[in-house]
C-alpha cells in the first residue's frame, strides 16, 4: 500500500493529562465506559454493558485468542551487572528473541543468570534490537515459574497476582503475546454468553502482540516508518464465518486492533480457502481500504502510535481527532486498563 505523503506524524498527536492513564482495571471487566462513534460521526457516551444494543443478530465478533506470557525476567550477568529481559518472541522450545536492558549490551557468549539466579541463559547473537537467547529448559516453563507479567511502560506498579488475572482475556488460549489485546479485556463470560444468546456470532484469530505495539513512530513522514512484525493465524473456520456474515448482509466487528491486523493480513495474503498464517508488517493508515473488517471495538491508544493511525483509517482522521478530544474532556480512562470505543464506519451501522 502506498501511504499518502500528505500524512504527517503530528496529525496523530494529542495532549493527555497523566491522571487519565488507567493504572488499574475497572472493578469488573464489563464495568468500563464505552464511547460510541457512529457511522455518521456522532459521539455517544455509553457503558460497555450497552454493547449488545449496538450489535445485531448475525453480526460476527472476531476475537484475538492470544495468551500473554510472563515475559519479563530479571537477573544479572555472570560478570555481575544487573539485567532485565523482555521476551519478544519464542522461536522454538529453548530459544527466544528478547529485549535486554543492561549497562552494556551483552555480546555473543555472554551468560545471563535469571530468576533466582539458577537459570543460566546464553546470548547467541543479535537480530536488530533483539537478542537471541538460549535457555537451559523450555522457555515457557521458565517463564511460568520465574517470569512476571509484562505490564506496559505507562503502568507504574509492579505486576501482581491481580494483574496476572486481569491483564489477560477470559478466552486467551494460545501463549505467545507480550502485551494483551486490550479491547478483549472488557469481555467477561456473562457478556460473551449474552451476545451469543442474541444471535451474535463469534470467531477467533491469533496474533501474538509484541512489545513494538508500544513504540511511537519516530519519523515525520509515515512512509518512512518500518513496521514491527507480529505472528498471526487466521483459521479456515473464521474465514468461512466472514463469508457467511457478508452473505447475510451483516457486519464483521473486530475486537481490537490486533484482530484487525490479522484479518486484513489474511485478506491481503490468503486465498480464502485455507488457513492464513505468517508474520505481518501490515501498516494501516488513512486511505487504507478494509477488506475483512466493518467495525471495531478498541481501547484508546498512545499518541503518535501506529494504532492511532489504524483507528484513523477506520473512522477518518477528523472523526478520531474529535473523539479523542471529547474523551479527554469527558475524563475517559486511557490505554490498556482504560475505557473502550465502538467505531462504526459509513454504510455499516
Amino acid at each position: 500500500m502506498v501511504i499518502d505523503p500528505a500524512l504527517t506524524l503530528d496529525q496523530f498527536d494529542y495532549d493527555l493529562p497523566a491522571e487519565l492513564i488507567a493504572q488499574h482495571p475497572a472493578s469488573q471487566r464489563s464495568a468500563s465506559r464505552l464511547l460510541h462513534l457512529d457511522a455518521a460521526g456522532g459521539l455517544h457516551d455509553r457503558r460497555f454493558t450497552d454493547l449488545p444494543d449496538l450489535l445485531r443478530a448475525g453480526d460476527l465478533l472476531v476475537f484475538n485468542n492470544t495468551r500473554v506470557i510472563k515475559a519479563r525476567l530479571r537477573g544479572h550477568k555472570a560478570s555481575g551487572g544487573k539485567v532485565e529481559v523482555l521476551i519478544e518472541r519464542i522461536l522454538e522450545s529453548h530459544r527466544a528473541l528478547a529485549h535486554v536492558r543492561a549497562s552494556k549490551a551483552p555480546g555473543p557468549g555472554t551468560h545471563l543468570l535469571l530468576g533466582d539466579g539458577s537459570i543460566d541463559v546464553q546470548v547467541l547473537g543479535r537480530q536488530g534490537e533483539c537478542f537471541e537467547l538460549l535457555f537451559p529448559a523450555p522457555v515457557l516453563d521458565v517463564l511460568d515459574v520465574h517470569g512476571q507479567v509484562p505490564l506496559p511502560p505507562y503502568i507504574t506498579h509492579t505486576a501482581d497476582a491481580h494483574d496476572e488475572a486481569r491483564y489477560q482475556t477470559v478466552y486467551a488460549r494460545q501463549p505467545g503475546a507480550v502485551a494483551a489485546p486490550t479491547a478483549g479485556l472488557h469481555f467477561d463470560q456473562a457478556m460473551l454468553d449474552r451476545l451469543q444468546g442474541l444471535g451474535i456470532e463469534q470467531a477467533f484469530v491469533t496474533l501474538h502482540v509484541g512489545a513494538g505495539t508500544f513504540q511511537p513512530v519516530r519519523v515525520a513522514q509515515l512512509g518512512e516508518h518500518v513496521m514491527h512484525a507480529e505472528r498471526y493465524v487466521v483459521p479456515v473456520e473464521t474465514l468461512q464465518k466472514i463469508r457467511a456474515t457478508r452473505a447475510r448482509g451483516r457486519r464483521v466487528v473486530a475486537v481490537g486492533t490486533t484482530s484487525v491486523r490479522a484479518l486484513e493480513a489474511a485478506a491481503s495474503g490468503g486465498d480464502g480457502e485455507s488457513a492464513c498464517e505468517g508474520d505481518t508488517r501490515l501498516f494501516i493508515t488513512p486511505g487504507y481500504r478494509f477488506r475483512h473488517v466493518d467495525a471495531l471495538i478498541t481501547n484508546f491508544h498512545l499518541p503518535r502510535s501506529t494504532l492511532m493511525m489504524l483507528v484513523s483509517a477506520m473512522a477518518g482522521l477528523p472523526s478520531i481527532q474529535r473523539a479523542y478530544a471529547h474523551a479527554v474532556q469527558s475524563r475517559y480512562r486511557f490505554f490498556s486498563y482504560g475505557d473502550a470505543m465502538f467505531i462504526e464506519t459509513a454504510g455499516t451501522s
